[in-house]
């Protein structure tokens, strides 16, 4: 299969609508050639594209800082002289400034198919500058590595933050080219739009279900994105970041298990699998132990709960990563009524909230996690008519 920067690089008419113009780059260090060059060193040595200018998301071209809230400087491209903007520094949208170093800017990030993850953000920033300073705007389309899969409660009124740019679910099962057309659609913006569509992608194949397993080599998006497990747990193992409990920063499977030093992991497996086996079909899970060598519960030892989503009872229609870790919210506070299982802090800088409802869009899941009387049917009542709205809406935007 091609992805979209296999594309533009191989087809002469492609190159040739961006022949005279000044190219901007928004990219990451998975933003790479399917010989694994890297975006930017690929449209260089391309002679009929004129690169002016590159942007990093959150974590930086190199990707390098390792927590969330993290900024990046703004740098000289050491090697090819050009300016590198930060979009997750002194600012998240680009300036003006920086919007007229180019003429076109193409957008070239992996990205893993939850609304959380702030790439989603940053190509909606940039289409909506774009609209106002009159660029346009190309996706060099890549695959979601979760696939068509839709979950979670669509984003409420006021809640939007970076971590939520628009009313969609947890897990959106678009692509990012696909995602800017309905940001287009929905937020009615007036902006000269591209997809550089995939060539071969198959979402609803195996083994990958998304991703192309064995055919491109995975490459961290972002430095605890460190393979296509994490990418299919995600969607439920985010919502830690809101949490006390460790989601396994500091670890080799960050954002694949959950954990902390005073609960007991067989105890929370039980207890998920007595109050809603029905969400876990799909996926195993496993206690286990860990210890974090930084971020929460550093240097501490951890029971722990592992997700399996690699192995052959993993089901691609079946598994409910958000779904799953609610679940383990859940049977936490009915083990331990007393526990502090929420955080509390100005999360990606939303002021007065917490962290689980900006993460989530609105209170209604920690509402549920939180209430003794709740059941499984109840979170249903709230997820299954909107995620069934947002196969609807995202439908027109499908280009696979």
């Amino acid at each position: 299969m091609k992805f979209g920067i296999d594309r533009l690089l191989s087809e002469p008419q492609l190159q040739a609508a961006l022949k005279g113009r000044r190219v901007g780059l928004v990219a990451h260090p998975a933003s790479v050639t399917a010989d694994l060059t890297h975006s930017v060193d690929a449209l260089m040595a391309c002679p009929d594209i004129r690169l002016t200018a590159a942007f990093g998301p959150q974590h930086g071209m190199k990707g390098d800082l390792q927590d969330n809230m993290m900024e990046t400087p703004d740098e000289t491209d050491p090697v090819h002289g050009i300016p590198v903007f930060s979009l997750y520094g002194e600012v998240r949208r680009p300036t003006g400034q920086m919007m007229s170093t180019f003429d076109v800017v193409l957008i070239d990030l992996q990205d893993v198919g939850c609304r959380i993850y702030t790439f989603v953000t940053t190509l909606l920033y940039m289409l909506e500058a774009a609209a106002e300073h009159g660029k346009e705007v190309w996706v060099l389309d890549r695959p979601n590595p979760a696939g068509r899969p839709v979950e979670g409660t669509l984003l409420q009124p006021g809640w939007e933050s970076f971590v939520g740019a628009g009313p969609m679910p947890m897990r959106h099962g678009m692509t990012l080219g696909e995602m800017g057309h309905w940001f287009i659609d929905h937020f009615k913006l007036d902006v000269a739009y591209r997809v550089v569509k995939m060539q071969g992608w198959k979402p609803d194949e195996a083994p990958g279900y998304g991703w192309p397993l064995n055919q491109r080599s995975w490459i961290n998006p972002s430095p605890n994105a460190p393979n296509v497990s994490m990418a299919r747990a995600y969607a439920g193992t985010v919502m830690l970041e809101g949490a006390t409990l460790s989601e396994g920063r500091g670890t080799t499977r960050p954002l694949e298990l959950f954990g902390a030093p005073d609960i007991d992991a067989r105890a929370v497996i039980a207890d998920m699998q007595s109050f809603a086996p029905q969400w876990l079909k799909g996926c195993v899970l496993r206690d286990m132990w860990f210890e974090p060598t930084f971020h929460k519960h550093v240097g501490t030892l951890c029971s722990g709960v592992q997700i399996h989503v690699d192995d052959p009872a993993y089901d691609h229609e079946a598994f409910r990563p958000w779904r799953v870790q609610a679940l383990g919210f859940k049977a936490i506070r009915r083990l331990y009524p007393d526990y502090d299982l929420w955080r509390d802090f100005p999360y990606e800088y939303a002021f007065g909230k917490l962290p689980i409802d900006v993460i989530n869009g609105g209170p209604g899941l920690r509402e549920w996690v939180d209430d003794p009387a709740s059941v499984p049917d109840d979170l249903d009542a709230l997820a299954r008519p909107e995620e069934q709205a947002w196969e609807e809406i995202r439908r027109p935007h499908l280009l696979y």
